[in-house]
């Protein structure tokens, strides 16, 4: 079966390793390739992404041993006051979308980012990022704001929604 007749059931999540960052990395280039993903413009090497993202918070959506899709966290502030906040980044291969694999991964990840006591989890997202802003929006995310021409990409100044969720378990939301 082709990654084109994909239904939910037939992915698993699991832990992203080392071992899936050849194909995280092809996913990542072709959500910069859209050019409203993201404002990175080229994929970092692996070392360089693996700095800055939490280890304990990396899971990849699995299909037949391929990965479709990968969500991460990385902290907003190396201030401990923030130790709890983290900015989410969700990903899926341009033919695994349309198939709910995002909400996947989201739902497996707000509980992980929870167990691991994080208490509020944010994204900043393109106005034009449609699939994003709803995908946010059907996990428990609120529309918090706009940053108006908050940078640059290819010249052109880009906006940026921003979007948060409050852990339920932490009391706070």
């Amino acid at each position: 079966m082709s990654i084109n007749h994909l239904t939910k059931p037939d992915f698993l999540i699991r832990k992203m390793s080392e071992a899936h960052w050849p194909a995280v990395a092809q996913i990542y280039k072709q959500g910069i390739d859209t050019g409203f993903a993201t404002f990175e413009k080229e994929v970092p090497s692996y070392e360089q992404w693996n700095r800055n993202h939490i280890s304990r918070c990396r899971l990849v959506a699995l299909r037949d041993d391929k990965v479709a899709g990968w969500a991460a966290l990385s902290p907003v502030s190396g201030r401990c006051v923030y130790g709890g906040v983290a900015e989410v980044s969700v990903y899926v291969a341009e033919k695994a979308r349309g198939f709910g694999l995002g909400k996947l991964l989201m739902e497996e990840l707000i509980p992980a980012s929870e167990k691991e006591g994080f208490w509020t989890l944010q994204s900043g997202i393109f106005p034009e990022n449609k699939g994003s802003i709803k995908l946010h929006e059907k996990v428990g995310f609120r529309y918090l704001g706009k940053r108006k021409r908050i940078g640059q990409l290819d010249g052109v100044w880009k906006d940026n929604l921003l979007f948060e969720r409050r852990s339920k378990t932490v009391g706070i939301n």
